[in-house]
């Protein structure tokens, strides 16, 4: 339990880097430098005003320098990060199973909020995150799917696990951009963003193919229901408005990592 807490106050620190990127990247600007600035007076931001959650509560959601609301976003961001990698080593345990999820936790959640904002997946979470998902799958293998069939013979099980992930990411990016290219020509407007198939790239890195899909199925019917239902209260035009698809995605990813993550590690099946 102690891990846990530990990993939940990484969590918050991690949240409020990851606020950065949420803000930082879908507008070309650099997580570097400058530091945090207040986005409506553009006044940097003390460190005591920089702490996670606690700042945010003391100053009642206002800038310091011009009082200026500051958006909910910031401080959900730190709590759902700090609770992804709480429940991670909670019910994972301490170990490489629950570092992966917590990393694609933290993907997904600033994935989540960056897309229902802007509109926009920033490719150093997508194509960034599958090539960390890759790599991972060298420490946490996944036990499923058509490269095992096809590697029958090799012993090697990191080998086997990273070729999956590299697989399902490909073969999951490659299909739902054919259903994309298909819709566009049949509808003549887009339907999916690159984005979206990166982002599904990502997703089966981390979690091969079988979550892969299932996380697209869970995300179009989680989007079909929300998506039309705000369309109609907001009184938008159901043929015109974009839906934020990723945003859908990182609900139905998060939900489908954790549950196949979980139940290889109930089970015990790691392929050894």
């Amino acid at each position: 339990m102690l891990e846990a807490w530990i990993a939940a106050l990484a969590g918050l620190l991690i949240g409020s880097f990851l606020n950065v990127c949420i803000y930082r990247w879908p507008n070309d600007l650099s997580v570097v430098r400058p530091r945090s600035f207040c986005p409506n007076c553009r006044q940097p931001i003390a460190w005591f005003d920089n702490i996670p959650l606690l700042s945010y509560a003391l100053l009642r959601g206002r800038c310091r320098h011009c009082q200026c609301q500051i958006s909910i976003r910031y401080p959900l961001v730190e709590l759902l990060t700090a609770a992804s990698f709480f429940v991670a080593f909670r019910f994972l345990g301490p170990g490489a199973a629950a570092v992966k999820f917590s990393i694609f936790a933290a993907i997904l959640i600033t994935l989540f909020f960056a897309d229902l904002e802007e509109r926009i997946l920033p490719d150093e979470f997508t194509i960034g995150g599958a090539l960390a998902g890759i790599v991972l799958a060298a420490f946490v293998p996944m036990n499923w799917g058509f490269v095992r069939l096809l590697l029958v013979s090799l012993r090697n099980e990191r080998a086997i696990s990273v070729a999956e992930s590299i697989f399902s990411a490909a073969f999951s990016a490659g299909t739902l951009w054919i259903v994309g290219a298909l819709y566009q020509k049949l509808r003549h407007r887009e339907g999916l963003g690159l984005g979206d198939v990166k982002m599904i790239a990502m997703i089966g890195a981390f979690t091969g193919l079988q979550g892969a899909l299932l996380t697209l199925i869970v995300g179009s019917l989680l989007g079909t229901v929300v998506g039309l239902c705000y369309i109609w209260m907001a009184g938008k035009d159901a043929s015109t408005y974009e839906l934020p698809f990723g945003t859908f995605l990182s609900v139905a990813a998060f939900g489908v990592g954790f549950y196949l993550e979980l139940a290889l590690h109930t089970h015990g099946q790691f392929g050894r």
